[in-house]
């Protein structure tokens, strides 16, 4: 079940740039892309830079029927299972991609039998989830981007 709201989905600038990598891998990519992907800007010395690995896609179509459940939620506003639903995600492990306080939302995805919210949520960033949303099976362990476009 495809969320209206994200069939039309654009990628970020950073998930742009993952888009390249494989062209750029097989040299596929024209010498304007090579260059934009290639070009660094020095950060001033007083910054510390902390690496975020890219996160995995994972297309919508994979997710548990309960996922597209939480998603259609999301979609509507609510009203939701669970009290933390819709509260801020404090990004502490820092899997994702560092962003200021607020920027993370999540959501929970039911489990089937479980007695409790169970492991599994639906991150979702920028205003109101509209950048992009993160599936986490494991309880915050793993990440996958959730690709609404497959």
């Amino acid at each position: 079940m495809s969320s209206p709201r994200y069939s039309t989905f654009r990628p970020t600038r950073f998930r742009r740039a993952l888009l390249l990598v494989p062209l750029l891998v097989a040299g596929l990519a024209g010498p304007a892309a090579q260059a934009a992907a290639t070009t660094t800007v020095p950060a001033p010395a007083a910054v510390t830079t902390v690496r975020v690995e890219a996160i995995a896609p994972i297309c919508e179509t994979r997710l548990p029927d309960q996922a597209d459940d939480t998603i259609a939620l999301i979609d509507k506003g609510g009203p939701y299972p669970y009290p933390q639903d819709g509260t801020v995600f404090q990004n502490r492990e820092g899997l994702l991609p560092k962003e200021p306080k607020g920027f993370y939302h999540e959501y929970t995805v039911k489990t089937p039998g479980s007695p409790d919210r169970g492991a599994r949520r639906i991150i979702t960033s920028g205003d109101e989830g509209h950048d992009g949303m993160y599936w986490t099976a494991d309880h915050y362990r793993t990440f996958y981007d959730i690709d609404f476009g497959c």
